[in-house]
């Protein structure tokens, strides 16, 4: 999961205010989608840290979440939501990399519904607890190695990848519908150590790559743990 730097710390609490606040200072930072920002406001981010790092929950900063995982930060997270949304309704939504469920809650706020894959075991019961936990419906949450094919009949309008990848997964933009689209972190080949949030549009004659934000991720790996 990502970070672009630990720019607010030391909100704390839990309550609507707080998170009404996280959602100010998401606007003031450049997220302009106002249904990617109410969707972060309607997901409580403190159900899925740990209950020791809940007072850091609203914090602009990445946290802990087991396996050598982490819950990327809110920035990222409202970012690659408004990139995957970019102004349109979305039918269906493809994650590969669901952690502790975070990004796909609020990704379950913006479309109808959600295919996710996580490959470790135990970030999925993770995942599955805090979904069940706020009665998110919507979702279809799969233990499976998301890197590559996922053996499924699926067509989506976006797909959100939360690891990041030192080339397109050019196995998954398969699933993508006609002008769908593609979020997810790249490595850059002039730089070994950056990585910018990048957006795979599917165009009329195959399809357009744009580089946006720098950010921070933990690889794409395959297999299954």
């Amino acid at each position: 999961m990502g970070t672009v730097g630990d720019k607010h710390t030391g909100i704390g609490m839990t309550s609507d205010r707080t998170r009404a606040r996280m959602v100010d200072r998401l606007r003031s930072d450049g997220i302009r989608d106002e249904v990617a920002l109410a969707a972060m406001n309607a997901v409580p981010r403190h159900i899925f840290v740990d209950e020791a790092l809940a007072i850091r929950a609203y914090d602009d900063a990445p946290l802990p979440i087991g396996q050598g995982q982490t819950i990327s930060q809110p920035w990222v997270v409202a970012r690659m939501t408004e990139l995957a949304r970019n102004g349109r309704a979305l039918d269906a939504v493809l994650e590969i990399g669901t952690g502790c469920g975070y990004q796909t809650a609020v990704l379950a706020h913006v479309a109808a519904t959600v295919y996710t894959v996580e490959r470790i075991g135990a970030l999925v019961a993770k995942a599955r607890r805090n979904l069940q936990a706020l009665k998110i419906k919507n979702v279809r949450l799969k233990h499976g190695d998301g890197s590559a094919d996922l053996a499924e009949e699926l067509a989506v309008d976006a797909i959100v990848v939360t690891a990041a990848a030192t080339h397109v997964p050019t196995a998954l933009l398969r699933y993508l519908k006609p002008r769908g689209r593609m979020v997810l972190p790249l490595q850059q080949p002039d730089d070994a150590g950056t990585q910018r949030l990048t957006v795979i549009d599917q165009a009329p004659k195959g399809y357009r790559e744009q580089t946006f934000d720098a950010v921070r991720f933990v690889p794409l790996l395959p297999g299954t743990a």
